[in-house]
């Protein structure tokens, strides 16, 4: 794992994984006490519920959620530090996108900022906030 124990290393996890992260942290904003369901994860992925039961085991053996089978789902505190670095990503792309770039099409924007925040290591994204920052001055 990386040194850094405050902000783990984002790509040090699958991507797959970050997905279901991903998905699951953005449910668990609009619920009370941060409980998410099996089949709300499979509607906002679009898959089948037994694909994500697969995933949950594997988060589950990383440590990256609280899951028994056939109840709610919700991110540890290490799962909450991946998700909330993939939201801070997400959120540098987009404003790069939208206001650098100029690009005004936001379901583009969304598209290729979900694509690409996977593969942004804390490195990159340290420095591209720091170039965003500049560039708003």
């Amino acid at each position: 794992m990386s040194k850094n124990k405050e902000n783990p290393e984002i790509s040090e996890i699958p991507e797959s994984y970050q997905r279901y992260l991903d998905i699951i942290f953005t449910i668990s904003k609009k619920k009370k006490g941060g409980w998410v369901t099996n089949k709300e994860i499979a509607e906002n992925l679009q898959v089948e519920p037994a694909s994500v039961s697969g995933m949950l085991e594997k988060l589950k053996n990383t440590r990256l959620i609280k899951w028994e089978p056939r109840k709610s789902i919700r991110l540890t505190d290490k799962g909450k530090k991946y998700a909330l670095q993939l939201e801070e990503t997400h959120s540098l792309l987009r404003t790069f996108f939208t206001d650098i770039l100029k690009i005004d099409d936001e379901e583009v924007v969304e598209k290729i900022s979900c694509e690409i925040e996977h593969h942004i290591t804390q490195e990159v994204k340290d420095s591209f906030r720091d170039f965003i920052l500049k560039y708003h001055k």
